[in-house]
């Protein structure tokens, strides 16, 4: 996969994207990132990128002309139009869901807004979707996009090293992951489950997608009314009622 991202900080997205898996990813080739400074696409010395809003108001807006002109270079040195997610407030929230979607495509863009926004034109004219990745408002784009590039790029081919290091998590199945421990096995006079040192895999596999039910009922309860529960589901949660109460 590709992943372009049209941004006045590209610095700031390389710092990040360029460790840990995402890093190692790219240097085994299995994924690139690039990001792209949009005041090279500016026209005057001063490399301005925006300008005051139509009908007055507060801030400055991102102009048309030079992400369009980015956008259109990038499609060209690429051989093909990538999908093209514009980082916003207004735009639906992301889920694993549409990560997985999103991760079959070869080629994605993300567009960092800035100050008041992005002229209505270029999001009318080049822009697939609006992302956001919660209701609330920060101060730039970059900080969004880095959060959706991360998330997209593990669910790639290749960069995880067995692809249940992303099925078995939090969300993938609609469920929230299952209490997970390590060494010791006694900490503070807590013990780890015995069920989970047994050596039996499908007790063990039977307990976690159990205790996946319970915490998704505990800390995430709403998940459970978008969910197919099956009597076996129903059972265990009310089970856990009884015994919580």
């Amino acid at each position: 996969m590709r992943i372009d991202i049209i941004t006045l900080f590209p610095e700031m997205c390389e710092a990040v994207l360029n460790e840990s898996i995402i890093g190692r990813a790219q240097k085994k080739g299995v994924l690139e990132v690039q990001a792209h400074q949009l005041r090279d696409y500016a026209f005057d010395k001063h490399r301005r990128v925006d300008d005051t809003p139509y009908g007055g108001g507060m801030g400055m807006l991102m102009k048309a002309e030079p992400i369009a002109l980015c956008f259109e270079d990038i499609c060209e040195k690429i051989g093909n139009r990538p999908h093209f997610v514009y980082m916003s407030p207004q735009g639906k929230t992301l889920t694993q869901q549409r990560l997985r979607e999103l991760s079959e495509m070869d080629n994605v863009c993300v567009l960092c807004g800035h100050y008041e926004g992005v002229d209505q034109r270029v999001i009318d004219e080049f822009v697939d979707e609006e992302i956001s990745i919660g209701d609330y408002v920060l101060t730039g784009g970059e900080l969004p996009a880095l959060v959706f590039v991360d998330a997209l790029s593990r669910m790639t081919k290749g960069v995880l090293s067995d692809e249940l290091c992303f099925t078995d998590e939090s969300h993938y199945n609609g469920l929230l992951e299952y209490p997970q421990y390590t060494k010791p096995q006694v900490w503070r006079d807590k013990e780890v489950p015995p069920v989970l040192m047994s050596g039996h895999h499908a007790n063990v596999d039977k307990w976690r997608y159990e205790h996946s039910l319970i915490n998704t009922y505990k800390k995430r309860p709403e998940m459970l009314d978008k969910k197919e529960l099956s009597e076996y589901d129903i059972k265990v949660i009310e089970m856990y009622k009884t015994n919580e109460g």
